[in-house]
């Protein structure tokens, strides 16, 4: 067991390795993101429960962006992502969260599973989506857009990847998977988002 989790966790840090490389060649093409603004309401996804909840709600709110899973080694963010919620959500922040297995099968839970993971490891009480595809060719739709015309484009290159969207649905930053969601780099963003 020992052997077998050290082999996945080498595997995941070369991984991760690649991917942050990836992530810093994305560069952000303002004109492309200003034609998109607001494209981010016009998707409607399922939450973990299965019900239709339409992006439009997020309206007037910044929004974090994350693509989650519970087995990956970034899966303790999740502490610090509700930490983020809690400390400015009276402000208007909001968080989706949206668990995605294409890395290293991190996520292979149903939504009860991953629903129950996270309420009852992490106690969420930001917004958690039904299980979709990030990468790959059954690319779900809002992923699609977040990585070819959003204007921070290029593959998501591992779990707990995160895009900040303003108030008017302009996606604004695009944060790697070990920008610590309580850090600088992101706070920082979101308190300007918030002035």
């Amino acid at each position: 067991m020992g052997i077998i989790r050290k082999a996945k966790l080498g595997l995941t840090e070369a991984m991760f390795a690649a991917g942050a490389a990836l992530s810093k060649k994305n560069e952000v093409n303002s004109m492309q993101a200003e034609k998109t603004k607001g494209r981010i309401y016009e998707f409607e996804m399922n939450t973990v429960d299965g019900k239709p909840a339409k992006l439009s709600k997020y309206k007037g709110h910044p929004l974090l962006i994350v693509n989650t899973a519970s087995l990956c080694g970034f899966t303790p963010q999740y502490t610090d992502l509700e930490a983020l919620y809690q400390k400015y959500q009276g402000k208007g922040l909001r968080i989706a969260a949206f668990p995605a297995n294409e890395f290293g099968a991190q996520e292979p839970g149903t939504d009860a599973d991953i629903k129950s993971f996270c309420m009852t490891k992490f106690a969420l009480s930001f917004d958690l989506y039904s299980k979709i595809a990030v990468k790959g060719p059954s690319i779900h739709p809002l992923y699609k857009y977040l990585t070819t015309e959003s204007g921070f484009n290029g593959d998501i290159p591992w779990n707990f990847s995160k895009f900040l969207v303003d108030k008017d649905g302009l996606v604004v930053a695009r944060f790697g998977p070990d920008a610590n969601p309580v850090g600088k780099e992101i706070t920082g963003k979101i308190e300007a988002l918030l002035a």
